[in-house]
């Protein structure tokens, strides 16, 4: 797993082979950045990584700038890898915690400007996962939600979907928040 750009530009750090999570691959996490520089300025940005698994995207989010980066995973292994990546990063613009997913965002009193959501493809709750974020009213008006999720979902009727992006097997969803969905 490498950080693409940033000031951490060109970190890797090596996945153990135990790990359960699938991180998004280099070439779609390029790409969806890519993309994401129309609709987003990272630069002291606040931003939420929900099913952070390795913690790539939380790694790029921080390198990119932002000036928070929540991450939250709920397995042990990967969320002690996190720290461990954030450590031999010397930062602290991360904050990791080990949770449940929903019950973080039920709970969450905090707004974003960005986040991004990348839970198991099998999960049963997946096609909920959109209204649940921004139902919620954790994603600032205008800010932006990045949902990966595999082929078999097509979330382009939602109202709050701006544009769907294919990279090989990976799925991009991206969303805005109106100041519907944030009231």
């Amino acid at each position: 797993m490498r950080i693409i750009t940033g000031i951490y530009k060109g970190r890797h750090f090596d996945i153990p082979r135990s790990f359960k999570a699938r991180p998004t691959t280099d070439f779609a996490k390029e790409n969806i950045f890519n993309v994401l520089t129309q609709y987003v300025d990272f630069d002291g940005a606040e931003a939420l990584d929900l099913f952070s698994g390795t913690g790539s995207i939380s790694l790029e989010l921080v390198s990119r700038g932002c000036q928070t980066v929540v991450s939250v995973e709920m397995d042990r292994d990967h969320h002690r890898f996190i720290q461990e990546c954030l450590k031999k990063l010397n930062t602290k613009a991360c904050i990791p915690i080990r949770g449940d997913v929903f019950r973080f965002v039920k709970s969450c009193r905090q707004q974003y400007d960005f986040i991004f959501a990348d839970p198991p493809y099998a999960l049963k709750e997946l096609p909920q996962i959109p209204d649940l974020v921004l139902q919620k009213g954790i994603l600032k008006e205008d800010g932006i939600f990045v949902f990966e999720h595999g082929k078999d979902h097509d979330f382009s009727e939602h109202p709050n979907f701006i544009e769907h992006r294919q990279y090989g097997s990976v799925n991009f969803t991206l969303f805005r928040a109106t100041a519907k969905t944030t009231e």
